[in-house]
């Protein structure tokens, strides 16, 4: 591993409790908001989901889905490993987990009609999605769609400076305790939609400073 890969193996035990104190059930609420559109997947890419409790909800909302979670830390893919074991009997033949840094990782040519990158994407540069997703495009099925969690900042107002006030501290705190070296959310939006996306359907939380969004690829 990239010894200037971020690393989230002390947060891995206490991360539910850290995002319970700061904002409530809230982006929980944001990850799952889109799950009822996952009951068709089959072949789901799962980047960075932490300690795993979206990637469990979608084993057991859909008992024919298999799950590939991709993590570059080994402690929280064990706790997502025990989650998903917890409330799924079959997890194991259904949930594969594959520690790699996701500024490399590159699937070994399987073919993915979901990817779900729940409130990852911001700890990557606008180059870095750039070339995830050019990366992954081979992999995913032509009518493929992609889950989005994110902090995001509202155009005006005092939400707006609240969000930007909130994110600046979040990185602080993260760079301190990962070695986190991204001081802004990407614009992922714009390397989705120069890579074949559209953003199909979009839902706020906390006036707009959490969004969940589900993106469709386009192929004409």
């Amino acid at each position: 591993m990239d010894p200037d890969t971020p690393n989230f193996d002390s947060l891995a035990h206490i991360y539910r409790w850290m995002e319970y104190c700061s904002f409530g059930p809230m982006l929980e609420r944001c990850r799952f908001h889109f799950l009822s559109r996952c009951v068709q997947a089959r072949h789901a890419l799962v980047l960075g989901d932490g300690d795993g409790r979206f990637t469990a909800r979608l084993l057991a909302a859909n008992p024919a889905v298999h799950a590939d979670a991709v993590d570059a830390s080994a402690a929280m893919l064990a706790v997502l490993q025990g989650r998903a074991q917890s409330c799924c009997p079959d997890a194991d033949a259904r949930l594969h987990t594959i520690q790699a840094d996701l500024r490399q990782f590159t699937p070994n040519g399987e073919s993915y009609d979901l990817v779900v990158s729940h409130f990852f994407l911001d700890s990557l540069t606008d180059d870095e999605v750039s070339a995830l997703v050019e990366r992954l495009l081979p992999s995913l099925t032509t009518d493929a769609i992609w889950l989005v969690s994110e902090f995001s900042v509202p155009e005006k107002g005092l939400r707006r400076a609240t969000a930007r006030m909130l994110i600046r501290s979040l990185y602080f705190a993260f760079a301190i305790t990962t070695r986190l070296r991204v001081h802004h959310i990407p614009n992922y939006a714009k390397v989705f939609r120069d890579h074949g996306f559209h953003r199909r359907e979009d839902a706020g939380y906390l006036g707009g400073i959490l969004t969940a969004e589900l993106w469709e690829r386009r192929t004409d």
